[in-house]
């Protein structure tokens, strides 16, 4: 590898971040829904915001489960263990599973996870 491209990769990161803080679809369709600061308030057990409900995924429940004591979702036709400090432990006001999932390299990883009601 030349010099040159030792002095890329740097570059390459930086760009990479940024591409992945563009995948949010908050558009403005949420800005007079009552729940908007509630979702806004959000943050996982890590102290990470999740973001707003426009950057949530509503999961059916077919699509999230329990194995071993820990949640996981199907995302992409795979199933994602949750890691337990991305888990949302505070009342469901709207009831629906949602996963705030975030994508690197092709590959589904959790912001943010709040279980609903399987019913």
């Amino acid at each position: 590898m030349t010099i040159a491209a030792f002095r890329m990769i740097p570059l390459i990161a930086v760009a990479a971040v940024i591409g992945m803080s563009a995948d949010a679809r908050d558009d403005g369709r949420y800005a007079n829904s009552p729940l908007k600061g509630w979702f806004e308030s959000l943050r996982s057990k890590g102290g990470g915001p999740c973001c707003a409900d426009a950057d949530g995924t509503t999961l059916d429940d077919v699509d999230w489960d329990t194995r071993n004591g820990h949640y996981r979702v199907r995302l992409q036709g795979a199933w994602i263990e949750v890691p337990d400090d991305t888990v949302i432990t505070e009342p469901n006001r709207v009831g629906r599973t949602i996963v705030w999932p975030y994508y690197v390299g092709g590959r589904a990883s959790i912001r943010c996870f709040m279980p609903g009601s399987m019913t």
